[in-house]
């Protein structure tokens, strides 16, 4: 599963797709009445409900594992699921994004978990496009449940007018007019003035 660690998430998020993976009905999940934020740019959500589950992180000799509760959105994401800071918190972890490197302490030591860089920017650069989907359709029901509120008569089309006709007759020829000089100039042509200067014989 990919999973992203966000330390500024007030809440810890389960995605809508990630329920049939890990065989989770909706009956399973308990009432979660709040809306959240910050998910989608400047829209709230109401989730399908929280659900309580149990983490592990590390591997069967080196490992921790604690309870999370999760709220589920009712929307799917590239990500399966978000652990904010409650989770972080609950896990006494230490994040470093800039590495994707993940520090819990466990009974044997620290434990270490470190993220996939080719992983995560495919899924960032995927979820940049869901996020913008998603908030493209809430916008296009928004100004269609407006667009219901309008009076008719402001519905209604403008008539356009109707096509002028061509005043110009086809059996008339239209002729350009010129001025008397200019006529007499065009007739006359161009005029050759001989040089009165000439060249002595020598003789």
């Amino acid at each position: 599963m990919h999973v992203l660690v966000d330390g500024g998430s007030s809440i810890d998020i389960l995605f809508r797709n990630s329920l049939p993976a890990l065989k989770i009905t909706p009956t399973q999940l308990k009432p979660y009445d709040a809306q959240f934020w910050s998910v989608l740019p400047g829209q709230s959500l109401i989730p399908l409900g929280q659900i309580m589950l149990p983490v592990e992180f590390g591997t069967p000799d080196h490992f921790r594992i604690e309870f999370v509760n999760f709220v589920v959105a009712n929307f799917d994401g590239t990500y399966h699921a978000i652990l904010g800071r409650p989770s972080v918190t609950k896990f006494m972890a230490v994040p470093h994004y800039s590495y994707l490197v993940l520090k819990m302490p466990t009974e044997k030591g620290v434990l270490t978990v470190r993220g996939n860089v080719y992983t995560a920017y495919t899924c960032e650069e995927e979820s940049f496009k869901i996020t913008e989907a998603i908030d493209l359709s809430i916008r296009m029901a928004e100004t269609v449940a407006q667009a219901t509120q309008v009076p008719p008569d402001q519905l209604q089309l403008p008539e356009q007018e109707t096509p002028r006709k061509n005043s110009k007759s086809k059996e008339h020829k239209e002729v350009q007019l010129v001025d008397a000089a200019s006529r007499r100039r065009l007739l006359s042509g161009p005029t050759w003035t001989p040089n009165r200067k000439t060249r002595s014989s020598g003789f």
